[in-house]
């Protein structure tokens, strides 16, 4: 199943995020908001098993992971 969700942000940024889910269409354990995991700034900063990874906003609107 295909979802997809657009968020306008106060500074009109337009996210649309699309979701793929598989496996009967179960969500995952947490959904957590674009919005608030970037509050205002387009880019944050993920740290995962001794790594660093930056997670941006391009000016499309979708998201970007890189090492």
């Amino acid at each position: 199943m295909r979802s997809e969700m657009s968020v306008r942000r106060e500074d009109s940024v337009q996210l649309t995020i699309n979701r793929e889910y598989h496996g009967g269409g179960t969500l995952p354990d947490r959904t957590l908001s674009s919005i608030d995991l970037f509050r205002g700034r387009r880019e944050i900063a993920i740290e995962h098993a001794g790594s660093l990874y930056r997670l941006k906003i391009t000016r499309q609107g979708k998201l970007i992971l890189n090492k």
